[in-house]
């Protein structure tokens, strides 16, 4: 049994460092995380991929190379129903892509929440709070920072597009002092809504816990955070979504339209959920081109 597990630890290791050969991690709080999410077991990965047990944040970076950087940059949240974070699919496999089309690709390993719901949100602003520090070393465009998530990736990414600020002018970190405010979002069959009916009942208790009132649920049911200063959004799902319903995109889309806030959405007849950058979804070279012409639309590349 022993044997089987440091088996599974290693093959697991050995693919994250596959598919994570061109990405360099830097730590997000390199002096300590400021809050522990009260999570005791050793920080893993899987046969497939995926981090367990996180209780450290950090950023894998992947930068266009300088003849095709475009400083348009793409912070990645993987999935995973706040339990796990699908790394490989729904994170590095992307990366090779981006950089192609002369995009910065980012990965971000979050803090699992355990039921401590400020964390994750905190990770994914201080990232983007961290690239903008690093725009001129890295040839970022600070004004070009965008975030995308799966499923419950992409619940935290509709938050950090929907719970923002300018920067924390009087924090000791210089870092906070940049906005973590993202200038575009790209969610993929994301869970938005924490309202019972609709939410994804996995994320929402890893998320929230057991006592949630009705003022946090609304807080991170981010269809009703929307407002005029919410970033361009694209959105992907698939029409037989089972885990995440549909609604919960539509919501999303409905609330951003609303406002006015440029917004696309498209529905796949098929697909299921989870596909992330498996080149066996049907649909693959579809969203990448649907990307492309989106951000081509929203004059982010040329």
């Amino acid at each position: 049994m022993i044997m089987r597990l440091l088996f599974s630890l290693l093959f697991g290791l050995t693919i994250l460092s596959c598919v994570a050969e061109n990405l360099v991690e830097y730590p997000l709080w390199p002096e300590g995380t400021p809050e522990s999410n009260g999570i005791a077991d050793n920080e893993t990965t899987d046969k497939n991929g995926s981090y367990r047990n996180v209780t450290t944040a950090s950023i894998f970076v992947s930068l266009a190379s300088p003849e095709k950087n475009t400083g348009v940059t793409l912070v990645l949240c993987p999935g995973g129903g706040y339990q796990h974070e699908a790394f490989r699919h729904e994170g590095a496999d992307f990366t090779q892509w981006l950089n192609e089309n002369g995009i910065n690709a980012v990965v971000l390993k979050y803090r699992l929440p355990n039921a401590h719901h400020d964390i994750p949100l905190k990770d994914a602003q201080r990232a983007i709070r961290f690239l903008r520090s690093k725009a001129d070393e890295w040839h970022i465009n600070p004004l070009k920072i965008g975030i995308s998530g799966f499923s419950a990736g992409g619940h935290l990414a509709s938050t950090a597009a929907t719970h923002f600020d300018s920067g924390l002018a009087d924090d000791p970190d210089a870092v906070n002092h940049f906005s973590c405010r993202p200038d575009y979002c790209i969610l993929f069959y994301p869970v938005i809504s924490m309202k019972p009916e609709i939410t994804h009942k996995g994320s929402r208790q890893n998320l929230l816990g057991d006592d949630v009132t009705e003022e946090l649920a609304c807080f991170y049911s981010n269809e009703l955070q929307v407002s005029q200063d919410t970033p361009p959004t694209l959105l992907f799902l698939s029409h037989d979504d089972r885990t995440v319903v549909p609604q919960n995109s539509i919501e999303f889309y409905s609330a951003l339209k609303e406002k006015n806030v440029p917004a696309s959405l498209h529905i796949f007849p098929e697909g299921g959920h989870g596909w992330g950058f498996r080149t066996s979804f049907r649909y693959h070279e579809t969203f990448k081109s649907l990307i492309l012409d989106w951000l081509h639309q929203q004059k982010l590349i040329e």
